[in-house]
């Protein structure tokens, strides 16, 4: 076993999911026009990776003691591939669904195995190495985001764009062949199946569980829509989305700083105030101060997934591979649900400004600053969902503090 090559191949394997995520939210537009779609269908598309990453997720998170990490990762790739193909063959808003459901269940195969595995090889800085797995999630996203603007730039289309994704799928394959993978952490531990279903049904844990629909929807939710909202604010959406995730790439590279500081709750909470105050400048911005409240935004999202997952290993080590997996599938379904509601409430905001207005159309500098005002509205209304999970770590932050000074499990 070579953890170091191990850790390596789950990243480029990140790389992969993150790269698709940017390069959907590049090629929405191009879906609108060519198969004739609503903001609303598309934003059921681009859900249907969500539904299957949960899918795979919970699915595959009990599947991984009894299959093996190993046949986890194989069946990543398998679907990868499988996906990616019919993403780019795809005929209409079905065919294009199933191209991304597929790619989602392999998403969820990379995390339902990849989480576990790195949790198992560095069991004493699993929240810090967790985050620098997580990395790659962003960076994944500044790679797919740069190549969709140069694709664009070169007119070469977002089937080009798909096809792109061939080359670090076949990357983590080949890092992946003939390793050895070892058994996860819970089963090391000697947890019994019982004890990991029972802790996963634990009150503190289900919260935990409940947070991870809220931090996920606003991580995920508003960055799958920015590149199509923002490009007609003035700015180039998808390099807005670039800046945000490759400020969240430099983000987790040095959490473990964070951590030591602020504790994995008090980055929460942090997390929570500034991604609400990113959304709400958002909403207010125009042109190049969109990127400004962007940076909020960023730093606000930056440690929300991965610390998730780190708090929950190493204070409920006994759900295993399943608590990180439930709380990777609730966060992934929290996301395909908002992004039709986005899409709602956008195309609902367009309808709103339109009223009244005469039928004889509009002018194109008109219908773009329409566009962007309902989009940038839109944004803002996300911003009710890291107001909540604000309340709720600071009474889990004071919580668990009292606990602390009293010494008390």
């Amino acid at each position: 076993m070579h953890p170091s090559r191990l850790f390596r191949a789950s990243c480029v394997a990140l790389v992969v999911t993150a790269m698709s995520f940017a390069l959907r939210g590049d090629a929405s537009g191009a879906w609108i026009a060519d198969f004739h779609l609503t903001h609303e269908q598309v934003g059921w598309v681009n859900g249907a990776a969500f539904w299957g990453f949960a899918l795979a997720m919970l699915f595959g998170g009990p599947l991984c003691d009894f299959l093996g990490l190993g046949r986890i990762v194989g069946l990543a790739f398998v679907g990868h591939l499988a996906g990616i193909l019919l993403t780019i063959f795809a005929w209409d808003f079905w065919s294009l669904w199933a191209g991304t459901l597929i790619f989602g269940i392999a998403n969820g195969s990379v995390e339902a195995a990849c989480n576990p595995l790195i949790a198992t090889l560095f069991p004493d800085n699993k929240t810090t190495k967790l985050n620098h797995f997580h990395v790659w999630f962003p960076g994944g996203i500044v790679i797919g985001g740069l190549l969709a603007f140069g694709f664009g730039y070169l007119r070469l289309g977002w089937k080009a764009q798909f096809a792109s994704l061939l080359l670090p799928l076949a990357a983590y394959g080949f890092l992946f062949l003939r390793q050895k993978f070892p058994p996860t952490e819970r089963v090391q531990q000697g947890f019994t199946t019982r004890q990991m279903f029972a802790a996963c049904l634990r009150p503190a844990f289900l919260l935990m569980v409940g947070c991870m629909f809220l931090t996920a929807a606003t991580e995920l939710g508003p960055q799958q829509w920015i590149p199509n909202i923002l490009s007609n604010a003035g700015v180039s959406g998808i390099l807005v989305l670039v800046w945000i995730t490759g400020l969240m790439a430099l983000g987790r590279q040095f959490a473990g700083v964070f951590v030591h500081k602020l504790t994995p709750t008090g980055m929460l909470l942090l997390s929570a105030v500034l991604s609400g105050l990113g959304l709400v400048a958002l909403s207010h911005s125009h042109g190049l101060m969109l990127f400004a409240a962007a940076t909020v935004f960023a730093f606000g999202v930056c440690f929300f997934w991965p610390t998730m997952l780190g708090f929950v290993s190493e204070n409920f080590p006994q759900t295993g591979a399943l608590g990180l997996a439930i709380m990777g599938g609730a966060g992934v379904l929290s996301t395909s649900l908002i992004l039709p509601v986005i899409g709602r409430w956008y195309d609902e905001s367009i309808a709103l400004r339109l009223a009244g207005r005469p039928s004889g159309g509009l002018g194109a500098a008109v219908w773009t600053d329409l566009q962007a005002a309902a989009g940038l509205e839109t944004l803002g209304k996300v911003a009710v969902l890291p107001a909540i999970l604000a309340v709720i770590f600071v009474f889990l932050l004071v919580f668990r503090q009292r606990q602390a000074r009293t010494g008390s499990p």
